[in-house]
């Protein structure tokens, strides 16, 4: 059996499939701690605790450095400082999918690219007409963001009945809506630009570039001079997350040693703990084994791109501590005797119009004029009816959706309508587009 098993993992299509893999379970644990979290933070923010819950996030954290004073609230410290992280993290997969992922290709790209478009285009037209002269015009950003994690969360429930080829085309999809969200933000809701600042950025990044090209590798360059950047970022009136996205496309996308470089050395490394004649289970290591252990260590990291191993290592942090403290922070809202009026707003119906009518609707239509018109194809085992479900599951919003939408409202009272649209939209899609993806079968299709 064992044998068996390690035989299955040795294949080509196992090696080639098992990162991806593993990104799904990740991103699917963390759906659930993310509705851990939303849950939490409404129950908070509607208990007897709630001034607790609304004035945490106000709490003033300071940082001095030399002179230097840097005081914002709590709130601000989440959605500006730590989620930039998660914009660097967004940054890398924009990048390794650009590189060697399903947007590697025209061909390739073409599906999602369109699907994501429509995703975004139809929901905020929704959103504008409804609001169109209105106190909640700013918001037509919001509808256009799809939640990666809870949208493939909710594809892990569903099991094998689901074709890989669909969960490949519903993230590369949300990566694609993200690169679409990160421009909304960078060119619509920015205040005034302080030029000076933003020159001191850009030279930042050209220097982060020549180390780059340089074949600088070590993280801790790209982090400091990155945590530069985001400060030029912050006072530069352009939102502090878009830096995140930027230093992670000069992050280095290139090994230090080939495949057959590492194989050579690994082996010659392998060799050289089996001479030393020290086996056994709890044998110690000789000085020789332990120079070879870390020098095959040293191996493994270089034949890895700085890119892939940042994204391994940080991945977990933000997808289990830092999307979960944003959501804590930011989902909580009061629902008092105002509930109905307020989901009854413009601003909500904006929302939940945009995400759960107009992302199904643009991104199916979209995907039919790609494939129609030649330019793309369906991937395999994929049919139409499971493109219209993953048109569903685009509509849940969250993460991205809270996030441009307190940069559209900031602290003002349409907030509140804002955040129940999203929370009453992504339930909608969710449990609809798992409901109707359930019940489809794989030889089901649409005519086209």
């Amino acid at each position: 059996m064992a044998r068996a098993e390690a035989k299955s993992k040795s294949q080509p299509i196992e090696k080639i499939l098992f990162p991806f893999q593993k990104f799904i379970e990740t991103e699917a644990s963390s759906g659930i701690l993310l509705l851990l979290s939303t849950i939490l933070a409404l129950s908070w923010a509607n208990s007897p605790w709630y001034h607790s819950y609304f004035s945490l996030w106000e709490t003033k954290l300071s940082i001095s450095f030399a002179g230097f004073i840097l005081e914002e609230p709590l709130i601000h410290w989440i959605n500006d400082g730590l989620m930039a992280l998660f914009f660097f993290i967004v940054g890398l997969e924009i990048k390794r999918e650009i590189l060697v992922g399903e947007l590697a290709s025209p061909r390739k790209a073409a599906l999602p690219i369109a699907a994501a478009l429509g995703g975004m285009l139809v929901p905020a037209g929704i959103y504008a007409a409804l609001n169109a002269g209105k106190i909640g015009a700013p918001g037509w950003g919001i509808p256009m963001a799809t939640d990666i994690a809870f949208a493939l969360g909710v594809l892990a429930l569903l099991g094998k009945r689901i074709p890989l080829g669909l969960k490949v085309f519903l993230t590369a999809l949300a990566i694609v809506d993200d690169l679409g969200a990160v421009l909304v933000i960078a060119l619509f809701y920015t205040a005034e630009i302080s030029w000076i600042s933003l020159g001191f950025a850009a030279g930042l990044l050209a220097f982060l570039l020549a180390a780059n090209l340089a074949g600088v590798r070590h993280p801790l360059i790209y982090f400091l001079l990155g945590g530069c950047v985001w400060l030029a970022f912050l006072k530069s009136g352009i939102h502090a997350t878009v830096a995140g996205v930027l230093v992670a496309m000069t992050i280095p996308a290139r090994a230090r040693l080939n495949t057959d470089e590492f194989l050579g050395r690994s082996r010659a490394l392998l060799r050289e703990i089996e001479d030393a004649g020290i086996s056994g289970e709890n044998e110690p290591l000789i000085e020789d084994q332990r120079a070879a252990i870390q020098a095959l260590e040293s191996a493994i990291e270089h034949v890895e791109m700085p890119l892939e191993r940042l994204e391994r290592v940080m991945h977990p942090w933000v997808t289990f501590a830092i999307l979960p403290l944003f959501a804590l922070a930011n989902a909580g809202v009061a629902i008092g005797g105002g509930f109905t009026e307020a989901l009854t707003s413009s601003v909500s119906l904006g929302i939940i119009g945009g995400l759960v009518i107009g992302k199904q609707i643009g991104i199916t239509f979209f995907s039919w004029l790609a494939v129609r018109s030649g330019t793309a194809a369906l991937p395999d085992r994929v049919t139409w009816q499971h493109i219209y479900g993953a048109g569903w599951l685009g509509g849940i919003g969250f993460t991205m959706s809270l996030f441009i939408a307190g940069l559209a409202f900031g602290s003002s009272q349409i907030l509140s309508s804002a955040k129940l649209g999203i929370l009453t939209a992504s339930i909608i899609a969710g449990i609809v587009g798992w409901i109707y993806l359930k019940n489809i079968s794989h030889e089901s299709d649409l005519p086209t």
